[in-house]
């Protein structure tokens, strides 16, 4: 049989140093999983949900510093993407979608799933081009080399590239050299960055100088870059809500998280400054909650891929690793001090819960304490995630991912076993039970391919962090956010009976589970009965 298209695209993302390619079948994409199942590289991964694939190939990205490939069929399985897609184009997430479409000839003649936007149909490429960098229909299999060509460098730039592929152009012969991607195009801006040395050298001699860290250093993998940058300048050193792993809270000057999960020796860092830099974070308002009173008494300066939503005195680069070390050196930073234990920043004040199950501190503190050195975690939105970046002691060598573009419930289930599938170590998810009955099902996915996946649930009866508003802004008057009981670890027990399944009722037994789950080979699955009105540490609930 000659080559095809879909023969093709899977050889170019092998080139690409991709492995797994995560999707949902169907009858306009499953040409594509044929090419993948006679491919010796390439693993097709069925998720459950497009949603979830597109986490996936998100969490893959993120945790390779590479691209994550998604596949989805037409109609429907296309809009599922959407979410997941809107998500790694706010957070610069190198994605590239493989989306099928129904035959040419049928397009505008009422084929089945047909968004080709003729004939009163809507049209898939518009919706695409939203949340891409670069979305093309390939009419032509001819034109696919040079679309791709196109897509993989507007992925890289940071944010997905969509490419709609009707089914006869996949089944389509293709005789075309081998897929050859042009290098990742740095940017790097000379005159910004004279700024920004004239105002750090300056800032030395006036008082001291605070870092806000942000998860670009871990996506240019510049973590060492910044100790050396941060002892070299003797400065305080805070983290963004999603980029807790950059700098661990042993390492000298950490002063905690940023922003509305943030923690008060930040807020007076920056207060106390005489310039607060920015690494590879726009400080969104998540990360500047609280901070906006003590920016104002300072200089700000900002270096990383895009300037940051407050007005800084910014230098652009793709590079950080390259950037941060080259500053460090001029600015006389050799290798950083050793690490050593320190006590954790100190905690918001919430008010005291006297509900039912444990409380949202001690079962964080209790994961962080049983977590060894190099595991991952993925925290999911809500009530949850606000808890573990407050109080989530992170593994050292270990990834941390919350999604805070579009805070979408659910992204950590797909993420973490994107994840997964590229470190092949550890990986906690910790989410609520409403993320859970939005995509826990993923639980499947990794029970299928036995990926050592610890997922954790709080499990509230509720959308907790919703309950929470209705309770503090609407007067506590009704609650359309509770649910009905549920027993979460039962019910995956008892569909998955050789999944370990654990409800841990105090956290003595807890600490005991998290380390048999670490023992244990592939995936696992614990939750925690929790009090739906327990108000987590987030500043706007604890202002209210």
């Amino acid at each position: 049989m000659s080559a095809r298209a879909v023969d093709y695209l899977v050889r170019a993302v092998s080139d690409l140093g991709v492995r797994h390619i995560f999707g949902v079948d169907g009858a306009n994409i499953e040409d594509l999983y044929d090419a993948i199942f006679a491919s010796p590289h390439v693993t097709g991964v069925v998720a459950k949900h497009e949603f979830a694939a597109a986490a996936m190939a998100d969490g893959y990205a993120r945790s390779t510093a590479g691209f994550g490939v998604v596949a989805a069929t037409s109609g429907g399985g296309a809009m599922n993407l959407v979410a997941g897609l809107a998500e790694s184009f706010i957070s610069r997430v190198p994605v590239l979608a493989l989306v099928g479409q129904p035959p040419t000839a049928l397009e505008g003649r009422g084929a089945f799933q047909d968004t080709s936007g003729m004939a009163g149909t809507f049209d898939a490429a518009r919706v695409f081009e939203q949340i891409s960098h670069y979305c093309a229909r390939v009419c032509d299999p001819t034109q696919l080399p040079e679309h791709l060509e196109r897509a993989v460098r507007a992925a890289r730039r940071g944010g997905p590239a969509v490419l709609l592929l009707p089914k006869d152009v996949q089944q389509a012969p293709l005789a075309a050299a081998a897929f050859r991607p042009t290098p990742r195009e740095s940017r790097f801006d000379a005159t910004g960055f004279a700024r920004i040395r004239a105002e750090l050298r300056a800032a030395r001699i006036r008082g001291k100088i605070t870092i806000i860290a942000g998860d670009q250093v871990a996506r240019d993998d510049a973590r060492i870059e910044l100790r050396r940058l941060a002892a070299a300048l003797d400065a305080a050193v805070g983290v963004a809500p999603d980029a807790k792993d950059v700098y661990h809270q042993d390492e000298p000057g950490f002063c905690g998280v940023a922003g509305t999960m943030g923690h008060p020796e930040l807020v007076d860092a920056v207060r106390g400054a005489a310039l607060c830099l920015l690494i590879g974070t726009r400080l969104p308002l998540t990360a500047r909650a609280g901070l906006d009173e003590a920016l104002d008494g300072t200089t700000l300066a900002s270096v990383g891929a895009e300037p940051p939503y407050a007005p800084s005195v910014h230098a652009t680069t793709t590079d950080l690793a390259a950037t941060l070390g080259a500053l460090a050196e001029e600015l006389g930073g050799g290798e950083p001090p050793i690490a050593v234990s320190r006590p954790a920043p100190t905690p918001l004040p919430v008010p005291v819960s006297s509900g039912p199950g444990l409380r949202y501190r001690d079962i964080v503190e209790t994961l962080g304490a049983a977590m060894e050195p190099g595991t991952d975690v993925f925290a999911d939105a809500g009530n949850t995630g606000a808890a573990v970046v407050h109080h989530l002691r992170v593994p050292r060598e270990g990834r941390f991912t919350v999604a805070l573009g579009m805070g979408g419930m659910g992204y950590a289930f797909g993420a973490g076993i994107g994840s997964s599938f590229a470190r092949a170590r550890r990986t906690f998810v910790i989410a609520g039970d409403g993320a859970f009955f939005m995509h826990g099902m993923e639980v499947h996915t990794a029970i299928e391919y036995g990926l050592p996946v610890t997922f954790v649930v709080f499990n509230n009866n509720a959308h907790a962090m919703c309950l929470t508003r209705e309770q503090l802004y609407y007067g506590n008057r009704y609650s359309f956010n509770r649910f009905h009981p549920a027993r979460p670890g039962e019910g995956v027990a008892a569909m998955f009976p050789e999944l370990p399944a654990y409800s841990p009722t105090g956290t003595g037994e807890l600490a005991d589970v998290v380390r048999h789950c670490i023992r244990a080979a592939g995936p696992s699955f614990i939750s925690i009965d929790c009090d739906p009105d327990e108000i987590p540490p987030f500043t706007p609930f604890l202002s209210a």
